[in-house]
């Protein structure tokens, strides 16, 4: 163990001397609210959590409410290509009451209502890659909260990178986050990936919402017969085990990837989110005007 500095702000020990507790709180910018937050993970990439979120945000908005996607996944930001935001939709305002040295992002919004903050709305080509440290990447995550106008967004989805790392436990210990979608896929190893996904939001006193299982099966269109491209699902065993719902399973559709690459998640079939917005309502007790 190294010797103490008394400089509580560069060490992890929570020892008895740590000087008073660190606040770690992002606060909205004056005029901004946002009544609901809730981030959308998985505990490996490349299963869909990105699909997820677009389709939350999107049934929501479907429902009348203002809704908004935090792109948190800096290093592989997808939202606002998915739904055809560009860079010169991204406008600045001096403040709720003109003030310059308060200047405030204003997000873009989708055609079907999404307000939209991501880190390709701020490099000049949408292939630039942001390579930033995790420190750089979880501070960013903050100021798109804080830094940004929202206005009176009734739900917001944070669209996590996968994994465990600094962003996820910069956006639990900052954001209010009521609650967690997990994404997962049908394979053997799901149930060690849930697992720790599950354990990490335990320790931040977060509950998990749901689990949403993408690329469950592929139902022929020629038969009818459904074939599970990944394997036999275990979804329902993991979340019997830490008692979580399913809110849905989400089968592999060539016209979802192709509406996703063309810009047009705003014309994804909602269908399969309608437990999810059931229950997600439900939890958060909110019933707009």
């Amino acid at each position: 163990m190294s010797e103490c500095t008394s400089d509580c702000s560069t060490c992890s020990s929570d020892c008895s001397s740590r000087q008073g507790a660190q606040d770690f709180a992002a606060h909205l910018a004056e005029g901004s609210t946002v009544k609901h937050v809730y981030a959308v993970m998985s505990g490996k990439g490349g299963v869909g959590k990105s699909l997820v979120t677009s389709m939350l945000a999107s049934a929501f908005s479907a429902k009348g409410y203002r809704t908004a996607i935090l792109d948190a996944d800096l290093t592989g930001p997808s939202i606002p290509k998915s739904f055809g935001v560009k860079r010169e939709e991204l406008m600045v305002t001096g403040g709720v009451d003109g003030d310059d040295s308060t200047a405030l992002l204003v997000p873009p919004v989708s055609s079907n209502g999404v307000r939209i903050i991501s880190g390709n709305l701020l490099v000049e080509n949408e292939d630039d890659p942001i390579v930033w440290r995790g420190s750089l990447i979880a501070s960013a995550v903050k100021q798109f909260y804080s830094e940004v106008f929202w206005d009176d967004i009734d739900y917001m989805f944070v669209d996590m990178p996968p994994g465990t790392g600094d962003v996820p436990l910069t956006v639990f210990q900052s954001l209010p986050v009521e609650g967690i979608i997990m994404v997962t896929s049908p394979q053997d190893l799901v149930s060690m990936i849930v697992s720790k996904a599950v354990k990490m939001a335990k320790e931040m006193d977060i509950p998990v919402i749901g689990i949403v299982e993408n690329m469950s099966y592929f139902e022929c269109p020629d038969n009818g017969i459904r074939y599970n491209i990944f394997g036999e699902s275990h979804i329902d065993e993991v979340a019997a085990k830490y008692g979580i719902n399913v809110l849905a399973k989400l089968p592999i559709e060539p016209d979802t990837a192709r509406l996703v690459d063309q810009g047009r998640a705003a014309e994804l079939d909602l269908s399969p989110m309608e437990e999810a917005v059931k229950l997600i309502t439900a939890v958060s007790g909110f019933k707009k005007n």
